[in-house]
């Protein structure tokens, strides 16, 4: 299954935009909310200068980079979760993402309007969490009621109550599901409702070209909320996004370079969106094919050669494991192995990012 992100924010924030660059795939960007209906989806190539080191050593026939879905989800405002602007809809598409990527205006421009009137990052933040935080309020008050009513004479479920009532106090005041503390049976209660506020986010700040070389009073303001939240915050500039979008590859880096940028900010957004649903890189390296693989934090070697058959799970024997950082010092896999770094690994080892391997395995 392919890792979903969804990207939110108020309409006009430059989500479409935004999207339209990373994908490369057409999105209807209009200067009115509202334009997107349908969430649009695009699968985009997670940026990895260690694939590309590989692909010049190894000189493989085919490459094949990790892949994210994200999702383009329609912009949200006050009343969301009361059905405000078609906000059902839309709050159903972003339950079904993984991480979330939340689009927040950073720019003035008077040719496109902002929903309320004014560019305030604070209350945009503001309008699109409490949305969120109301929508899962709504679920969990359901959820209440229905164990209430089903736990009469049902001591297993009656012991649920209490847990329930802390937790809807806990949205009540305004903070999401994740800053509640439960046990690990409580977070599998949890997990059931797929609950838009426990799903781990990050801001996309939204800046001109000036808002890049220095960081705007509303940029400031978005960093110091991501702090006190323990969350990352990206900057980016749409419109030079869009720009880039449409150059090729030699051209692109040159551009870069001459603003002295080392990664685009679509670039960053990806790899955050991948490092927050915790996912790892391995990487198979042949002349047939170069290729990257995500498995997530703590898999072992057997889930990860499941990613690539689940024949090879099945009938894993041991994996014959080299670093990337060994493969780039050296320049061949076969001087990794002259070197004695090559090793082998059996079931219980851990993969770790960068790792380079070979499955061995028999069914």
């Amino acid at each position: 299954m392919s890792l979903e992100v969804g990207i939110v924010g108020l309409p006009n924030v430059g989500k479409s935009t935004l999207y339209q660059a990373i994908t490369s795939a057409p999105a209807e960007a209009a200067n009115y909310p509202f334009c997107t209906i349908e969430p649009n989806m695009g699968m985009v190539a997670v940026p990895d200068k260690r694939l590309d080191r590989l692909v010049e050593i190894v000189k493989p026939q085919k490459t094949q980079p990790n892949v994210l879905k994200l999702v383009d989800i329609a912009g949200l405002v006050k009343g969301a979760s009361k059905g405000e602007g078609l906000g059902n809809q839309f709050l159903s598409h972003i339950r079904q993402v993984d991480a979330i990527a939340h689009i927040v205006r950073c720019f003035e421009d008077p040719n496109i309007i902002h929903v309320e009137g004014k560019i305030d990052p604070e209350s945009d933040i503001e309008t699109i969490n409490t949305e969120l935080i109301l929508a899962d309020l709504e679920q969990v008050e359901r959820k209440l009621d229905r164990i209430r009513k089903q736990s009469k004479g049902d001591k297993k479920l009656a012991a649920q109550v209490p847990f329930w009532e802390r937790f809807l106090s806990h949205l009540g005041e305004g903070h999401f599901a994740s800053r509640f503390v439960a046990t690990e049976e409580e977070q599998l209660w949890l997990l059931e409702l797929s609950l838009i506020t426990a799903k781990p986010y990050f801001y996309v700040m939204n800046v001109n070209e000036a808002g890049l070389k220095a960081d705007p009073p509303q940029v400031q303001v978005v960093k110091k909320r991501a702090d006190l939240e323990g969350v990352k915050a990206i900057k980016i500039c749409g419109k030079l996004e869009a720009d880039l979008a449409e150059m090729d590859f030699e051209e692109r880096q040159l551009f870069l370079d001459d603003l002295g940028i080392e990664s685009s900010g679509l670039d960053l957004m990806i790899q955050e969106g991948f490092r927050l649903l915790k996912q790892l890189t391995y990487f198979t390296a042949g002349v047939k094919e170069v290729r990257a693989w995500n498995v997530t934090d703590g898999d072992r070697a057997p889930q990860a050669a499941g990613k690539i058959h689940t024949d090879f799970e099945k009938g894993f024997i041991r994996a014959e494991v080299f670093h990337f950082n060994d493969m780039d010092e050296l320049g061949s896999e076969a001087a990794v192995k002259e070197a004695g770094r090559l090793r082998t690994e059996g079931k219980e080892y851990l993969v770790k990012d960068g790792d380079i391997m070979h499955f061995r395995f028999n069914v």
